[in-house]
């Protein structure tokens, strides 16, 4: 019996299993990760190992400086969070490894990593979109929540309306033409001088801002649901700089607080619209830009006035982690739907429907 046949065979064991254990390793971007599940909902550890500092200096995420750092972290993850779930690693029941969408480089350490130890333990390995992983973070701050929902995802990289009509099964309802929320985010913090990471930061400053000192326009998508960033934050950057030129006084503050607002009321809009005319009665949100401060406000509010409840995760499951990896794991192997050891790295990855 080879590796794989093997693990088949402990994959429709663990279906039946009481508890089962998950190691999860994420390396997509720039966060280091890794953690242990136990049946998809409760975390036993969680690890990260975060690059801010490395990247800090160039403004955004070097892919280079990215991959060397998973290289030098990714076990010490690894052990990290089998020492604080109180486990080694003869105790977890599968591996499991985010391999796409990201850093081409970065996600092959990770799943290198996971594959070394997958074969070394003869443990199932078990591939996660990370998209799916974003989503499924919602899974371990509200032990309630069941397919079928709807699920916003928002982050540096991808801004998606999703229909979640089962675990792992999903639907695009809307989707970004161009540029995501969060790059937008990071383009408008740089026009202001604001350090990396941007979104977070402009956020914070917009606290203390008028919304309504800049009017900006109200983009148009051909997809009823669909979102566009791009020509917003260019009318964001050209204001600016327009204004400068023109030697006219600038509030920061205030510029923040104009782009977010603008930013976060498509987002909502667009998200509602489609509740309302597909009769969505539960809502999520997802991704790393799910942790601005607006956009959980305003959803909030929206959500309520519709009688719609509103799923969102803590917001130290809203950027990368290992945990959410975890969470999607669970399912997929409750499927056995595991994968062998020519796993490789899928650096466009999409989410769709099975």
């Amino acid at each position: 019996m080879n590796y794989f046949e093997s693990c088949q065979r402990q994959a429709e064991a663990l279906q039946k299993k009481e508890h089962v254990r998950i190691l999860a390793i994420e390396s997509s971007c720039d966060e280091t990760a890794a953690a242990v599940i136990e049946d998809g909902r409760k975390i036993l550890s969680n690890a990260v190992f975060t690059q801010i500092d490395l990247h800090a200096l160039y403004g955004g995420v070097v892919p280079e400086i990215a991959s060397r750092a998973h290289v030098e972290k990714v076990d010490l993850m690894v052990d990290q969070a089998l020492k604080d779930a109180g486990m080694e690693l003869k105790d977890v029941d599968a591996i499991a490894v985010t391999y796409g969408p990201g850093l081409v480089g970065a996600l092959l350490i990770g799943v290198s990593c996971a594959k070394a130890l997958a074969f070394a333990t003869g443990k199932p390995l078990v591939p996660v979109n990370h998209i799916e992983g974003h989503i499924c973070a919602n899974f371990l701050t509200h032990a309630d929540l069941k397919p079928p929902f709807a699920c916003l995802v928002v982050s540096g990289g991808h801004s998606h309306l999703f229909s979640v009509e089962d675990y792992g099964v999903f639907r695009i309802i809307g989707q970004t033409q161009d540029d995501a929320a969060g790059e937008a985010f990071d383009k408008a913090a740089r026009v202001l001088n604001i350090p990396y990471p941007g979104g977070p930061l402009l956020d914070k400053l917009a606290e203390t801002g008028d919304a309504y000192a800049l009017k900006l326009p109200r983009p148009k998508t051909e997809g009823r649901y669909d979102y566009s960033f791009s020509g917003l934050k260019t009318a964001f950057i050209n204001a600016v700089h327009n204004a400068r030129q023109k030697g006219e006084a600038l509030n920061d503050a205030d510029l923040a607080a104009s782009f977010r607002a603008a930013v976060v009321s498509f987002l909502v809009d667009k998200a509602m619209l489609a509740a309302d005319e597909l009769n969505l009665k539960k809502m999520a949100l997802a991704g790393g830009v799910s942790a601005n401060s607006l956009l959980r406000r305003e959803m909030e509010a929206a959500c309520q006035k519709r009688s719609i409840q509103l799923y969102m995760p803590r917001l130290n499951l809203c950027g990368d982690n290992a945990a959410m990896i975890g969470s999607a794991a669970y399912y997929h192997l409750m499927r056995g739907e595991i994968a062998d050891l020519t796993l490789n790295a899928k650096p466009a990855l999409r989410l769709s429907k099975k």
